[in-house]
């Protein structure tokens, strides 16, 4: 009998929607000022967000959940995981004091000291550790908030979840701090197989001893609720008076938090949306627990009791913040695609075909079989009364689509429906964590669509292919196809050369031509944007936004734009990087004018901080070919004489392991690296290994 549930994926996607709606909800009150009594006063009993967002910014309650899971592609196919794998996970996609966490300080913040303490060469679980850090650094909440992936993963099975949880909680956290962590991670997988919340949380506490500061404060609210089962505020009060912020040192502890935790989870009763909205009345860290208690109910509960004015404004998409740019946009189907795909290996089960078919990584694939699911799309320059929806009614290939309805379309009406590959400062109503980003979509890819018009009223309607150019905001068209009732079918368009800009829109536009209004539907569905992309950068053209400059990410280092060039300070290392994180063969053309150091490189194949190709100046007189795998190795090296003050142009070809470097159009090295061990896929970019100073200019990254 398969342990896996037949609707696992709706399950998982469930509780990770939930998980954004409550982190959405709640970040606007997280704020110590903002009490219970403070929220009550304001909002009163809330039903819904508080605060509009144009798109929501990275958060870290989200941030850890989607990369720190990432230490089972990246150490766990072939073996167990251990919490120095969680470790080094950190290190590797996180941006030194930019995004990812809150960078408080080291002692203050909890995971910016672990942080420091990895990189200071303090192991997991060592970097988390009371020995290390001290009782109250340790026991503060982190270890609960990043976790929901762990049991996401594990459905059913509870002591497996609290064993991953375990590990990846003790990177930052020990003791309570972990205690957490494997509660919340047992809770979800249990979730998986019950939605009675008492023996969700039955399970979650048999995981931990029953002699803790953890399991005392939960058995504290499960007594409290049995007598007292319709007022939460009652249930507060006891939590304030007895296990309040006044009980326990540092920013935000485990325990106060997880009493509001259990409680919303009890006095919910049976809702998803009242679960949330308890626990962000509460007050504390709202988010995070609010977060958590998203994840639990939503695998509890299912999709269908997701309240659609909650729904809605996620739109199927996060932020994040990591050092990997073209990852930090997230669309939440595809990422549990990738988590139930490691459920399904860690459970023993073949992955089902036709998930395994439905998720790509170097290509963007919508596919809309999720009931509800939009993967992002959004409808632009609409008057009002045209919309979208997720269908059963028709498919191309499975169960459902994406109907977008024109209600009012009228002469001159040019409707577009799209999604965003790349974003901007300005998309943003703060920059809370940072985010910064590398496009998904560039030049020569090809984007397929199928679709399906079935008009009620009207003659016929263009349809267009466009992208969108993210600095000028000029529409780039393809040639326009007339529509009237067609059944399934596809259209493909190979995206031209932008020139010198990232594309931040593509999609269909939809045109009416004619003098009689047009009424009907557009089905879409299987939306694939695949093929060897080319980006060109020109630095006269790019901003300076999130600390960093566009397009690139960056870790370390001062990088800013002078006289329509890039130029980097850095006292030990920096970084920074574009493209799409599954880049494979590529060939990069960029120039560099070092101005000081021994360090100037151009990186490829960069998997994050830890992993990745650069060759360039390394040494006085010297070219090197280096290797960072957690740790740099020499692989070619050449004698070549090289001056400050002087441009170089730099080609690097990188076909499967084999690796051509020409400075002024000679080749310098050719080299290869081992045919078993070589990364063959990542970003691309400038790197400084040292202490320097750097100008960049003309870069090119084209795919072959």
């Amino acid at each position: 009998m398969s342990k896996i549930p037949k609707n696992y994926l709706e399950k998982v996607y469930a509780g990770f929607l939930a998980k954004a709606i409550g982190v959405r909800l709640g970040a606007p009150v997280e704020p110590s000022f903002w009490t219970i009594d403070t929220i009550y006063n304001i909002y009163g009993d809330i039903r819904g967000y508080v605060k509009n967002f144009t798109n929501f910014a990275a958060d870290d309650d989200t941030n850890g959940p989607i990369f720190f899971i990432r230490a089972l592609e990246d150490y766990g196919l072939n073996r167990e995981i251990t919490a120095e794998d969680v470790g080094n996970t950190w290190l590797n996609y996180t941006s030194e004091a930019h995004g990812m966490f809150w960078w408080g300080g080291y002692g203050i913040s909890t995971e910016h000291t672990a942080y420091l303490n990895l990189t200071n060469g303090i192991k997991a679980p060592m970097s988390g550790s009371i020995k290390q850090n001290g009782e109250t650094l340790a026991e503060q909440i982190g270890g609960q908030i990043f976790i929901d992936s762990w049991g996401l993963v594990c459905p059913g099975n509870v002591k497996k979840a609290a064993e991953y949880a375990e590990k990846a909680a003790s990177v930052a956290h020990d003791r309570n701090g972990i205690y957490g962590g494997m509660f919340i991670a047992a809770c979800i997988a249990r979730a998986f197989d019950t939605d009675n919340i008492s023996e969700i949380i039955k399970d979650g506490l048999s995981v931990i001893p029953r002699d803790s500061e953890f399991a005392r404060v939960n058995n504290a609210v499960i007594n409290f609720h049995k007598k007292n089962p319709s007022d939460f505020r009652l249930c507060f009060r006891m939590l304030e008076a007895d296990f309040g912020y006044d009980k326990y040192y540092g920013i935000c502890h485990m325990i106060p938090n997880a009493g509001v935790v259990t409680l919303a989870l009890l006095y919910g009763e049976g809702s998803i949306s009242r679960s949330l909205e308890i626990a962000t009345m509460c007050g504390w860290d709202t988010d995070c627990n609010a977060g958590n208690v998203g994840t639990i109910v939503g695998v509890a509960y299912g999709l269908e009791k997701i309240e659609e004015h909650y729904r809605k404004p996620i739109n199927d998409m996060l932020i994040a913040s990591s050092l990997a740019g073209s990852l930090n946009i997230v669309d939440i189907p595809t990422f549990c695609k990738f988590l139930a795909i490691h459920g399904y290996r860690l459970a023993g089960e073949k992955v089902p075909e036709k998930l395994q078919n439905s998720f790509k990584t170097r290509d963007i694939y919508y596919d809309f079989e999720i009931p509800g699911t939009t993967h992002g799309m959004r409808i632009g320059a609409n008057r009002g009364s045209n919309h979208i929806v997720n269908t059963d009614e028709t498919s191309f290939t499975g169960k459902r689509s994406l109907k977008l309805t024109l209600c009012d379309h009228r002469r001159g009406d040019a409707v577009k429906l799209f999604f965003k590959p790349y974003y901007r400062r300005k998309d943003f109503d703060d920059d809370r964590y940072m985010p910064f980003f590398s496009p998904q979509v560039y030049s020569g890819q090809k984007i397929t669509v199928a679709f399906k018009t079935e008009k009620k009223q009207g003659s016929e309607i263009l349809m267009s292919f466009y992208v969108r150019k993210s600095s000028s905001k000029k529409e780039v068209i393809s040639k326009t196809i007339k529509l009237q009732n067609t059944d399934w079918q596809t259209l493909d368009w190979t995206i031209p050369d932008t020139g010198e800009e990232s594309i931040d829109e593509i999609g269909l536009k939809f045109e009416n031509s004619q003098k009689d209004t047009f009424i009907g539907n557009i089905f879409v569905d299987n939306i694939l944007v695949d093929g060897k992309g080319h980006q060109k950068v020109n630095f006269s053209k790019e901003i300076e936004e999130f600390g960093g400059v566009s397009p690139f990410t960056f870790n370390r280092g001062k990088w800013v734009l002078e006289n329509g060039k890039m130029k980097v300070l850095c006292l030990n290392s920096a970084e920074a990087y574009t493209g799409n994180y599954y880049t494979e063969n590529v060939e990069i053309k960029a120039d560099i004018c070092p101005e000081n150091g021994l360090s100037h490189n151009i990186a490829f194949r960069v998997k994050g901080a830890m992993m990745g190709y650069h060759v360039g100046f390394n040494g006085k007189n010297k070219v090197q070919l280096l290797k960072n795998d957690h740790g740099f190795k020499v692989l070619a090296e050449k004698e070549f004489k090289w001056e400050h003050g002087k441009r170089y142009e730099f080609e690097v070809c990188a076909v499967d392991n084999k690796f051509t470097v020409k400075i002024n159009g000679k080749a310098v090295i050719m080299a290869q690296d081992n045919a078993k061990d070589y990364f063959k896929y990542g970003m691309y970019g400038y790197s400084l290994l040292q202490g320097g100073r750097a100008v960049f200019e003309n870069f090119e990254g084209r795919e072959i």
